[in-house]
């Protein structure tokens, strides 16, 4: 890997061993790589993140979460729709999180649910990642029906399968892209750095 290389982190918002965001964050991962990036899952399950706590925001393996994001050009954040938004396990980890792993960082989003199309998780990620002044791809991906989308861990539903690595390779495209002046939203957040105009 050389200093150029562009590096995709994708973190899976899933417990669930047979979830359906853990593969379709890999095919968004493996079309980065063919894009000529390196690629990182991780894995949620793999991480001690207990429920977020200010007064003890190191805990577990918070700092090392931090890092792996922190260190990536470009951030996918794949999650299954619970309750028509994000899942808990996702938001406990950006809790972890802040301006330092997110800020002018390129972000991807992709949504999975059993049932409707999940633009709830999709909107409500989207909210947040503007509210760390992260740049959000407007490209996304949502893998509605999942269980009828999927054959094992392979999507074989063409059209998706083709939105959710378009996704990776934009990840690619975009990682340096020079973001626009920060956001409102993230000028309404305390902590936000004061703008120098």
């Amino acid at each position: 890997m050389t200093d150029e290389t562009v590096h995709v982190v994708g973190v899976v918002g899933s417990l669930r061993e047979g979830s359906y965001t853990r593969p379709a964050l890999r095919h968004a991962l493996d079309a980065a790589e063919a894009s000529g990036a390196s690629a990182e899952l991780i894995d949620l399950r793999e991480l001690e993140l207990p429920l977020f706590d200010a007064d003890d925001d190191e805990a577990g393996d918070a700092p090392e979460l931090a890092r792996r994001i922190r260190e990536a050009d470009s951030v996918l954040l794949g999650t299954p729709m619970y309750h028509g938004s994000y899942s808990s396990v996702l938001k406990t980890a950006l809790d972890y999180c802040g301006f330092d792993e997110f800020e002018n960082k390129t972000v991807g989003l992709l949504a999975v649910s059993g049932g409707s199309f999940p633009v709830g998780a999709l909107d409500h990620l989207r909210v947040v990642c503007r509210a760390l002044d992260a740049w959000v791809l407007p490209h996304q991906a949502a893998v509605p029906n999942a269980h009828r989308r999927f054959e094992g861990r392979e999507l074989v539903d063409e059209d998706l399968r083709g939105r959710v690595e378009t996704l990776g390779v934009r990840a690619v495209q975009f990682a340096n892209i020079e973001p626009d002046p920060a956001s409102f939203e993230s000028r309404e957040n305390v902590g936000a750095e004061e703008s120098p105009d």
